[in-house]
């Protein structure tokens, strides 16, 4: 891939776990935007996440790091750091050091993910990360649901950028997932840092198909970069959520997550047999976003680009959009004004 001209460190929510993948008492961990970082979960179960190292010589929280109670003890000397990220207690002294810190990272379990709020600048969380079920305000919940199957690549050169504008790019379905006819977009709003998508599509049929025939489609919410949940209708019922975090300068973890319905494949049939065809379906979808991920990772970002006329609306607006969310860009905006 090469460098694509934007900033791998925008703000918003971005995924760094799955939440079953830190137990009370783990120390699980991870890199992303260029930080070592770790997430412990406390006795209490509530989760942190933090920079890495301790301020005190350096020593790697991740690597020998314990929770004690509700603080997180560093392996060197046995400081001892709360979930604020302050020293509250130094084993040979009588006193805690008060005047250094850890980083910490506001973070909300979501979609039964962690997702940590990144902001170079350390503004507070402007938006929320938008939720698989509640977001889409039908009264769904997991439990009309299967368990989610999950896809996960780590390292991958692409930019999240290009799983969002992935979401207007209509022509796409055609030739990457073969679709019989190429879908109509319904709606297209962003207004605000959480956007939406609608558009009509369908995966079955012949090329003799009519739009107008079409009664099945996806809804998308964009909670800024990071997260982009979808309900479809009309077909197989079913829940996405994607999720790209950038690494470093050049790469990003990209984890995709579907739910497929019960209702409908276990109305009158065998519970078995309908959850191993609700394993199948998902499957299926994940293989497609696997097509997708094929294509980002060995993309270059073209700006501008050479739109047909049909995507300049859509494709204009969403980078439009993806502005507000990359610090510098904002800042030469408010430069501008001044």
């Amino acid at each position: 891939m090469a460098k694509p001209p934007l900033s791998m460190k925008p703000t918003g929510w971005f995924q760094v776990a799955w939440s079953d993948e830190i137990g009370v008492g783990d120390v699980h961990k991870m890199k992303y935007f260029d930080q070592e970082m770790v997430a412990w979960r406390a006795e209490s179960g509530a989760l942190t996440v933090m920079n890495a190292y301790c301020e005190h010589l350096g020593a790697h929280l991740g690597y020998g790091g314990k929770v004690v109670g509700e603080v997180l003890q560093c392996p060197f000397h046995g400081w001892q750091w709360s979930r604020e990220g302050r020293n509250i207690c130094i084993p040979y002294q009588d006193r805690p050091n008060r005047g250094r810190r850890i980083r910490t990272y506001p973070v909300v379990e979501r979609n039964a993910s962690v997702y940590i709020w990144h902001d170079v600048a350390r503004r507070e969380p402007f938006f929320d990360a938008p939720d698989v079920f509640a977001s889409f305000g039908d009264g769904s919940g997991a439990g009309d649901y299967y368990p989610q199957q999950r896809l996960y690549r780590a390292g991958l050169e692409l930019h999240p950028q290009y799983v969002l504008e992935n979401g207007v790019d209509f022509a796409h379905f055609k030739y990457v997932h073969n679709t019989p006819i190429v879908p109509v977009f319904t709606r297209h709003d962003f207004a605000d840092a959480v956007s939406f998508v609608d558009f009509t599509i369908t995966f079955e049929g012949d090329d003799g198909q009519r739009i107008e025939d079409v009664n099945s489609g996806v809804q998308a919410i964009n909670g800024g970069l990071g997260i982009a949940v979808t309900k479809s209708w009309g077909m197989v019922d079913n829940r996405t959520i994607s999720a790209v975090t950038p690494v470093d300068d050049c790469t990003s973890d990209v984890r995709f997550m579907v739910y497929i319905g019960r209702p409908e494949l276990e109305s009158g049939k065998d519970p078995a047999r309908a959850e191993a065809r609700g394993a199948e379906f998902g499957r299926e979808v994940i293989r497609q976003f696997e097509q997708d991920i094929e294509i980002w990772g060995h993309q270059r970002y073209s700006d501008p680009p050479a739109l047909a006329t049909d995507e300049y609306a859509g494709f204009t607006a969403i980078r439009k959009w993806a502005k507000q969310f990359y610090p510098e860009a904002v800042a030469a905006q408010e430069g501008s004004m001044q």
